[in-house]
C-alpha cells in the first residue's frame, strides 16, 4: 500500500515536469523592430507661397487733346521711352494765337476805359469838398471807376486763359515712361467737344504685380504675425519672381498694398506688390508665377516627408519615447519645403522622430532607435497636396 506521502511527491514531481516541458515549447519574444529617427529640432523656417499674379503699369497716363484744332505732327517714335515734359504731338496753334491777340486786344481797351475811369472818378473827388459836383455824380464816377477795374481783370483772366489754350498745342508727355501707338493720324480734327485720346504713356519701371490670397489663410497669417509666431523679415514681405524659362527674375519685388475688403464673389483678399524692372525685362498685363516670403515661422520643424503619417483626425508621427516605447504625436503641417514638411507645432525638441521602418512600428510597442540616414543619390518623393496653414 502506497503512502500518502509517496503519493504526494509523485505528484509534485510530474507537475514540475509538465511545467518546464512548457516552458521549453514557448516561443522566445521577438526584439523590438530597428527604426530610423531623426531627432526634433526647432528653428526659424522662411514661410513661402507659391501664388501667380499679373503685371500692371506703376503708373499709366492717358495724353488726350485739349484744345480744339487739326493735328499737324506726331514728335516721338511710337513704343519709345519718353521724358516727362518731352513733346509728342503739335496741334495747328495759328486759331489759338489769333484768340489770344484778340483777348490781349480786350485787354488793353479795358485797361484804357479803366484810365479814363479813374481819371473821371479823381477829378469828381477832388471837386466834391466845394460841392462843384452832386453827391449823385461823385456816386456815378466812382461806381464807373469800379466797373472798368473789373473789366480789366475779366480782360486779364481772357489772356491768361487764351495763353494755356495756346500751350496745349503743343501735347507733352504727363510723365516718363514708354509711350504706345498713336491713335489719331496728322490732319484729323481733335479736340471738338471732346478730350481726344492721342496715346498713352505706361511706367514700366517699377512695376506692380497684382495678386489675391484667400481670406483664411491671410487671417491666419496675421494671427499669426500677432502671437509671434511669424515674423517678418526686415518687416517687409518680399517676393521673387520666376521668368517664363523657370529661372528665378535678378530683382525682388516688396509688398506694398493689401485690401481691407473680401471679394465675396472669389473670397479672396487682394494684394500688390512693387517689383524693379530696370531692364525692362518684363512686360505689363503678363501672367508671372513668384514666390513670396511671408516671413519667418518661429519654433517650427523640419521632418522628412515619409515621417509625416495622415488620417483622418489629420497629420501625426511617430515618436519613439524615452521608455523605448512607440507614441503617436499629432500634429499642424505648414505646407513642404524641399521634400521635407514644415510642423508648425505638435512637437518638442529631443523629440525622436520615426523615419523609416514606419511599418514595423505600433503605438506603445518597443522600438530600437538609430540614426536615420537619407539614401545617397535617391530621388526625393513627389510633394503632396499641402494642407491649410493652421496656427
Amino acid at each position: 500500500m502506497t503512502s500518502p506521502l509517496r503519493t504526494l511527491a509523485l505528484t509534485g514531481a510530474l507537475v514540475l515536469g509538465l511545467t518546464a516541458c512548457m516552458k521549453q515549447q514557448e516561443p522566445a519574444a521577438p526584439p523590438p523592430p530597428d527604426v530610423g529617427v531623426v531627432e526634433a529640432r526647432p528653428q526659424a523656417l522662411p514661410l513661402q507661397r507659391e501664388l501667380v499674379g499679373r503685371l500692371s503699369p506703376f503708373r499709366s497716363a492717358d495724353v488726350r487733346a485739349r484744345v480744339s484744332g487739326v493735328l499737324l505732327k506726331r514728335a516721338y517714335d511710337e513704343g519709345a521711352a519718353v521724358k516727362e515734359g518731352q513733346l509728342l504731338f503739335q496741334i495747328d496753334p495759328a486759331p489759338l494765337r489769333a484768340s489770344l491777340a484778340a483777348a490781349e486786344a480786350s485787354l488793353a481797351s479795358a485797361r484804357a476805359s479803366h484810365v479814363n475811369a479813374k481819371t473821371a472818378a479823381d477829378r469828381a473827388r477832388s471837386l466834391a469838398p466845394q460841392s462843384y459836383v452832386s453827391r449823385s455824380d461823385l456816386d456815378n464816377a466812382e461806381a464807373a471807376e469800379r466797373t472798368a477795374s473789373a473789366a480789366v481783370q475779366q480782360a486779364q483772366a481772357a489772356v491768361t486763359s487764351a495763353r494755356i489754350n495756346l500751350g496745349y498745342a503743343s501735347v507733352t508727355a504727363p510723365i516718363a515712361g514708354l509711350a504706345g501707338k498713336q491713335q489719331v493720324t496728322e490732319g484729323a480734327l481733335v479736340g471738338q467737344g471732346e478730350a481726344t485720346l492721342l496715346t498713352t504713356i505706361d511706367q514700366v519701371d517699377p512695376l506692380y504685380v497684382n495678386f489675391s490670397m484667400t481670406a483664411d489663410e491671410l487671417s491666419a497669417l496675421r494671427a499669426a504675425q500677432d502671437k509671434g509666431t511669424v515674423a517678418l523679415a526686415g518687416g517687409k514681405t518680399t517676393v521673387q519672381v520666376n521668368l517664363p524659362d523657370g529661372t528665378p527674375y535678378a530683382h525682388n519685388g516688396t509688398l506694398d498694398f493689401s485690401a481691407t475688403t473680401v471679394d465675396p464673389a472669389t473670397g479672396t483678399v487682394s494684394l500688390r506688390a512693387q517689383l524693379p524692372n530696370p531692364e525692362r525685362m518684363l512686360l505689363p498685363g503678363s501672367f508671372v508665377s513668384f514666390m513670396a516670403n511671408l516671413g519667418e515661422r518661429n519654433n517650427a520643424f523640419l521632418i522628412p516627408q515619409q515621417g509625416v503619417q495622415r488620417d483622418t483626425r489629420g497629420g501625426y508621427v511617430l515618436v519613439v519615447g524615452a521608455d523605448g516605447n512607440v507614441v503617436r504625436k499629432d500634429v499642424v503641417l505648414d505646407g513642404q519645403q524641399g521634400g521635407d514638411w514644415r510642423i508648425a507645432s505638435g512637437l518638442a525638441a529631443g523629440d525622436k522622430v520615426i523615419v523609416s521602418g514606419v511599418q514595423k512600428v505600433k503605438e506603445g510597442a518597443p522600438a530600437k532607435p538609430s540614426p536615420w540616414q537619407a539614401a545617397a543619390g535617391k530621388p526625393a518623393a513627389a510633394p503632396a497636396a499641402a494642407p491649410a496653414t493652421k496656427d
